[in-house]
Formats: C-alpha cells, structure tokens, sequence
C-alpha cells in the first residue's frame, strides 16, 4: 500500500506508516505543498495509486460525486492526539489493506466505528 497525508495529518503518521513498511509522502512534501488544491492531490494520488488519508470533507464529497480520489482514509475525529490516530490507523491497517486489494474505496475511521463504500 502507497499512502498520501493531506495537510492536517501530522507528519508521525507518514513516519509510523514508513516504518510498517508502506511508501508513504506528506502532501508538504510534493507539488504546491500546503498551497496544493484537493483536485489536484487527488489526480497526484490517483496517478500514483496513493490512498489519500485525510481529515477534510471535501474529499469525501469528491470520491461520492467524482470517484476521485479513487482510495480515500477520511478521518471523522476532529482534534484529537496523534498517538489516538496512529492507534486507530492500526487498529484498522488490516481491514485497509484488504479494501485496497479490491480496488476504489472510501474508509472513514471515527472513535470506534468504522464505515466504507467500495467501487469497482
């Protein structure tokens, strides 16, 4: 698996997943950085076969209407601690793993529920 951090997704979340073993690049780090629109970190991870991990809804209405991006992790937290995101990632990495051997999908992780939507 190949993933993208939008740009409220601190930086421990790219490492912690570099260190499971998955290419994983922070948004700051490619295109316009922070300045980058959501169209185009979309078409990036889409080229890329990236899964967008994000916390904004503007992703979540594109994958709806769009489909793009084609892999999406929406995070439906709020504020909370790094360390609760890195847990629920975990918690929840095997069940990725699999939506994304299947194809297009859209997972969105909440303090202790999870949902997703597959598209072939």
């Amino acid at each position: 698996m190949k993933f993208l951090c939008d740009v409220h997704i601190s930086y421990k979340v790219v490492k912690y997943l570099i260190e499971l073993g998955y290419e994983t690049i922070h948004v700051n780090d490619i295109l316009d950085k922070w300045y980058t629109k959501d169209t185009a970190i979309s078409d990036f991870a889409d080229k890329n076969e990236l899964i967008v991990i994000t916390k904004d809804v503007d992703f979540k209405t594109s994958y709806l209407i769009k489909n793009s991006p084609k892999k999406l992790i929406k995070i439906n937290l709020g504020n909370i601690t790094t360390s609760l995101l890195i847990s629920l990632i975990h918690e929840n990495i095997n069940a990725i793993r699999s939506l994304d051997a299947k194809g297009n999908f859209m997972f969105e992780l909440g303090k202790g529920s999870s949902t997703y939507i597959s598209k072939q």
